[in-house]
């Protein structure tokens, strides 16, 4: 058994030395309870064993005990992880093009729309290719979050109450967004926003309402405004280093490209139960749900398409992307793509959706030449 830790190793695995059991590490800086890390990483490597029949072993590390959530990247670049989840809107300077993209985010609010989409569009178009190569990393799915809401310590149902307010943002469009509304976007990683509401140094924090209870957040936050502020979904659910991926198979590839379509499918259904549960569990423990007010909900939608219109200008000026409105004009149309091919499938069909993105995406890749470097 081989445990790939080292670039020698990678290098081995390179010359073709993957061995009829593969043990190889995989990391997910969110806690097990995150479909992220639950859906997607623990159990995502009880499906890689069962489908490689034992050849490929991951051993699954979540939290940030082995990586924080800024370093995964580099994690995957230096053989420290041989796969993880990367969140690009950690490090927007390294993959500007993702970051180009995610600033769509507040458009759109379907997440099983959005994960497949997400993965067509990063494994096929040529800009967003030439990106992962650069950055020495692997595309092999997506994640893709509900829509964000606001989880405070104070209610905040209109804009005068939003006015000054410490919101935790994971940077892009939303935290524009905060700062004209009159608040004050802090961007820290999303394991910080318990402490933060704790100490007071947050006042509200923007992520998906599961993290109610996968996060204990309605311990110290107890007013939650069902306000979309966007979805995320930009970097690598699976991120592979090229070295171990160049040494596998091209059947070893097939299985991690099946066992990527079935954890996506299920990442959205665990996520769209788990948001319910963690309103419902809120509720019961004294909290508040809360519909935005009006004038805070017309604020929102000028916003979203506001920065919709100025998605392409934004790509060129502020990431650099040398053609930007036709990166942008492609992402818009794989959204589209998807939204139809969605319209005659159940989407709380793990199987169907399952089935949908291995005959949409990943049966169209060539697993013997895709991200060989």
């Amino acid at each position: 058994m081989k445990r790939l830790l080292t670039m020698t190793a990678a290098a081995a695995l390179a010359a073709g030395a993957a061995t009829a059991e593969t043990d190889f590490i995989a990391n997910s800086f969110y806690d097990a309870a995150v479909p992220m890390s639950g859906e997607g990483y623990v159990k995502w490597g009880e499906l890689v064993k069962e489908l490689s029949g034992g050849d490929l072993v991951p051993e699954v590390f979540t939290g940030t005990v082995l990586l924080a959530p800024r370093a995964s990247l580099q994690g995957i670049q230096d053989n420290v992880v041989q796969v993880a989840h990367h969140a690009a809107v950690y490090t927007p300077s390294d993959l500007p093009v993702a970051n180009a993209v995610q600033e769509l985010g507040f458009s759109y609010s379907d997440p099983v729309q959005a994960i497949f989409a997400v993965t067509d569009f990063s494994m096929n178009n040529a800009t967003q290719l030439q990106e992962w190569k650069d950055k020495s990393v692997v595309y092999l799915g997506a994640y893709a979050t509900p829509g964000y809401v606001l989880m405070c310590s104070s209610p905040v149902r209109t804009l005068e109450e939003i006015k000054g307010k410490r919101i935790r943002t994971a940077g892009s469009a939303v935290s524009v967004w905060v700062e004209e509304a009159g608040g004050i976007p802090v961007n820290v990683p999303s394991s910080e926003m318990y402490t933060g509401l704790e100490r007071g140094t947050l006042d509200c924090a923007t992520n998906a309402a599961s993290d109610l209870v996968d996060r204990s957040l309605l311990e110290v936050a107890k007013h939650t405004t069902l306000l979309s502020t966007g979805m995320y979904w930009a970097g690598p659910q699976w991120g592979y280093n090229p070295g171990f991926w160049a040494g596998l198979t091209a059947d070893q590839r097939k299985v991690l490209m099946e066992a990527s379509a079935r954890s996506m499918a299920r990442m959205v259904l665990a996520y769209k139960e788990k948001v319910q549960s963690g309103l419902e569990a809120s509720k019961a423990a004294g909290g508040n749900v809360y519909e935005p007010e009006q004038d805070l909900l017309d604020n929102v939608k000028e916003f979203r398409d506001r920065t919709t219109t100025a998605a392409a200008e934004k790509a060129g000026s502020e990431y650099g992307v040398a053609e930007p409105q036709a990166l942008i004009d492609d992402f818009v149309a794989t959204m589209d793509k998807w939204e139809g091919l969605l319209a005659g499938i159940d989407a709380t069909d793990e199987d169907a959706l399952t089935e949908l993105a291995m005959q949409e995406i990943y049966n169209k890749i060539d697993a013997g030449t895709y991200g060989v470097y």
